[in-house]
């Protein structure tokens, strides 16, 4: 039994999932002709409240439309050092937009809205022009945190303030309303763009998609034919996230309860030096310095258990949909025999 912690997209669809989709009724979606596609984003646009949605191969080519959407070449995006945008998008952001970040020093991944109106460039020729301010949430390298809204709310009205331009890169939202028994409108009526995934907790192969009002979006597909993203019978893939609509966002509480009893079981280890808190299904953990991380890492997979480092000596385990009881019993009874 192999026991893959490394994230929460090694997941496989499920054969009730596979039998939805081949049953998916399909149709060229570059003439906008595949009704099960154009019924996920109509569906999808309706649960946060926009006008329009648009289907994504990845979350990557979401975010990275939503940059082209919201600036200009030679303009900066507002975000935390630790954002998705700006560390695991291949440098997308000055390759596809031309645009510079300017990065936030926030905690786990997240700031306030003082922080975003410090970093606001002045109005002068010489300066860059600030246009956005990107959001993530669950933050991928906080350790699956969840923003307070209350401080999201603050931070609109920075935006509201200054003519700037408001992303989420809403990768694991769905966690976080679980987490947090939050609603999508919440979060639709406060960004102008949000871009959520399907292929995570959600458990599909493939998918996401970008919401915003038609204003915004109405360049978007445009804009996804550049990046080479237009697809054709895609209503298997979509149908795949309209079963996971349906079925799979109330389970992903499991997830987060099976997430903080492993950062429990991590917390009576002498040799794990601290746990970031655990809100929803990333464990984030430090050895202390004088053990072997490598060392360490090999010893789970020798038990086949895979688990990531995520640099700077942080090790990280996502708990997801195809991490069964049976599994999470033998990762814990692992951990605790575990010796270094």
């Amino acid at each position: 039994m192999l026991i893959d912690l490394r994230s929460d997209t090694v997941t496989k669809p499920t054969p009730e999932m596979l039998g939805t989709m081949m049953k998916a009724n399909v149709g060229d979606d570059v003439f906008r002709e595949d009704a099960t596609v154009n019924e996920l984003e109509f569906r999808v646009a309706q649960l946060f409240g926009k006008e329009e949605a648009l289907f994504f191969p990845s979350g990557t080519m979401a975010n990275q439309t939503a940059l082209k959407l919201h600036t200009n070449p030679g303009d900066q995006v507002i975000c935390d050092k630790y954002a998705h945008i700006y560390n695991y998008e291949s440098g997308g952001a000055s390759f596809n937009s031309g645009v510079s970040c300017n990065l936030i020093d926030g905690k786990r991944g997240m700031f306030t809205a003082k922080q975003v109106e410090q970093a606001i460039n002045p109005n002068a020729y010489y300066y860059s022009k600030t246009s956005l301010v990107e959001v993530e949430n669950t933050t991928n390298k906080g350790g699956g945190a969840c923003w307070d809204f209350n401080e999201i709310l603050k931070i609109r009205k920075v935006c509201e303030e200054n003519n700037l331009g408001f992303h989420l890169d809403g990768a694991r939202l769905w966690n976080a309303l679980v987490a947090k028994n939050e609603t999508a409108k919440k979060y639709g009526d406060v960004f102008d763009t949000i871009s959520v995934c399907f292929s995570k907790g959600l458990g599909c192969p493939v998918g996401s998609i970008l919401v915003g009002n038609h204003k915004i979006m109405q360049e978007a597909i445009r804009i996804r034919k550049i990046f080479g993203g237009n697809m054709r019978q895609v209503g298997y893939l979509a149908a795949a996230a309209l079963y996971a609509l349906d079925n799979n966002i109330n389970r992903l509480d499991e997830d987060h309860k099976k997430a903080k009893e492993i950062g429990r079981e991590l917390s009576k280890l002498s040799f794990v030096k601290q746990i970031e808190p655990i809100e929803t299904n990333i464990v984030i953990f430090e050895l202390n310095p004088d053990v072997d991380e490598t060392q360490f890492v090999q010893k789970l997979k020798d038990n086949n258990i895979l688990i990531i480092s995520m640099g700077s000596g942080k090790l990280r385990m996502v708990t997801h949909l195809d991490y069964t009881n049976n599994m999470h019993e033998v990762l814990l009874n692992t951990i605790k025999k575990i010796k270094l």
